[in-house]
């Protein structure tokens, strides 16, 4: 059985870890570099750095402190931010990533995500959906950092994407971003029953009760959290300890 997998988050602007709610009101959680070495060395599976603002400020994501951060861990490493070219990829790639993350690029031009899992394989190619649900009871997908709505389905795009070749979907439900009050259990489930891909769920992770529902009742098959790390409500061994002693594979 593979095991499920817990990722922090280094949402980054201006150089500096932020975490806000529903996308909005962000506030300074600490030196990117630090908290990358605290998360691995405590025992998280993997990191997730995201660049939340180069799409908008139409420049390309920060490769210099992707480089630093990646000298001070030793877990797999996802990158995403302003990406939008093979060229982009092998850049953070060479300084240090991992996996890359597309998110709004990719859902204007589909076909670079053929184009990155043709150069790179669909195991690097991770695809970010920022979905909400909105009062039709339907998910819809955002771009633009969660600024712009489109009248696309979180499910349609999902599908069409690992289509194209995406090897893993990162979906974050901006209803429940940094609530914590628990993930969006249906939609992530829908998805992960559905996909033949890895499915992460993120927004919402504020108890160690929720890690549980989301891999049991959601299906997720990794958890991903910023907040509750950052501000060190929760430390990754408790938690993986929990998650154990309910039954939950986790790597130890």
């Amino acid at each position: 059985m593979l095991t499920k997998r817990i990722i922090p988050c280094l949402d980054i602007k201006d150089g500096r870890t932020v975490k806000g709610t529903n996308f909005i009101n962000l506030r300074d959680a600490g030196d990117p570099v630090e908290l990358g070495a605290l998360y691995a060395a405590q025992g998280a599976d993997e990191l997730v750095f995201l660049d939340i603002t180069a799409t908008v400020e139409k420049r390309k994501t920060l490769s210099d402190l992707v480089n630093r951060i990646s000298h001070h861990i030793n877990v797999p490493f996802t990158v995403g931010g302003g990406i939008s070219s093979v060229q982009d990829v092998s850049q953070l790639l060479q300084n240090g990533a991992d996996k890359i993350s597309v998110n709004t690029a990719a859902f204007k031009d589909p076909d670079l995500i053929r184009s990155l899992a043709g150069e790179f394989g669909s195991q690097c190619v991770v695809l970010a959906i920022d979905t909400r649900q909105e009062d039709d009871g339907e998910w819809y997908v955002y771009l633009n950092g969660g600024r712009t709505k489109t009248e696309v389905k979180c499910e349609q795009w999902a599908e069409k994407a690992v289509a194209l070749g995406a090897g893993e979907i990162l979906l974050t439900s901006m209803n429940h971003d940094g609530t914590k009050k628990g993930f969006a259990l249906e939609i992530t489930k829908k998805l992960a029953g559905n996909l033949p891909v890895p499915v992460i769920a993120s927004g919402g992770g504020g108890t160690m009760e929720h890690f549980v529902h989301v891999f049991e009742e959601g299906l997720a098959d990794a958890a991903l959290a910023a907040s509750i790390f950052h501000f060190k409500e929760i430390a990754i061994p408790d938690l993986k300890k929990y998650l154990t002693s309910k039954g939950v594979n986790v790597r130890k």
